[in-house]
């Protein structure tokens, strides 16, 4: 297999996110970019979702564009990291940023949606370690400080997947999900 183009997407995710810190966790930011992808790597083995969810992070937190990504990597690669983005510089609030994400990943391709998935379990296993070991004082190092309110957009996470549900991805998010955030009995 050649891996040279996902060779090339690891190298500039480690150098775009090199001096940074996973916030709170004591270890290089790229670890997160690069669970990611080996998340997606489940569910394909196409080298530009795999690229683009190594890359996922990079116009979001770091200086480079789109347009480096797009000339970098082709139009596809950069149309996925896109669709990952948080759009901050429309000034919207958390909560209207989650929404227009929510609704961008519902109406993506699957390829987009292997991408964010890949994200987002990422961050689920890291939100159900610490929240293990932290208990419920854990909710006050977020912004949003609201248990409920990430549960309703954890729960809203898996709506969007639900193309994805034949995969074992999707039913480890599914699994840390309930357990971290478990719906309300009648």
């Amino acid at each position: 297999m050649n891996t040279e183009f996902l060779d090339r997407a690891i190298v500039f995710a480690v150098r775009a996110h090199a001096g940074t810190e996973r916030r709170g966790k004591g270890f290089p930011y790229v670890v997160h970019p690069l669970e990611a992808m080996a998340i997606a790597a489940t569910m394909t083995a196409d080298q530009e979702i795999l690229a683009a969810a190594a890359l996922h992070d990079v116009v979001e937190d770091t200086e480079v564009t789109l347009e480096e990504i797009r000339t970098l990597f082709g139009g596809r690669v950069a149309s996925l990291v896109q669709v990952e983005s948080d759009r901050t510089e429309e000034g919207l609030d958390w909560r209207e940023r989650k929404l227009d994400s929510l609704r961008r990943l519902s109406a993506s391709s699957r390829d987009a949606q292997i991408v964010a998935l890949g994200d987002k379990l990422s961050n689920m296993r890291a939100i159900a370690r610490d929240y293990a070991t932290l208990g419920e004082p854990f909710w006050t190092l977020f912004r949003v400080k609201e248990k409920a309110v990430h549960a309703w957009r954890y729960h809203a996470l898996l709506d969007a997947f639900a193309e994805l549900r034949d995969t074992y991805a999707y039913r480890e998010f599914e699994f840390l999900v309930n357990r971290v955030f478990p719906r309300e009995k009648d």
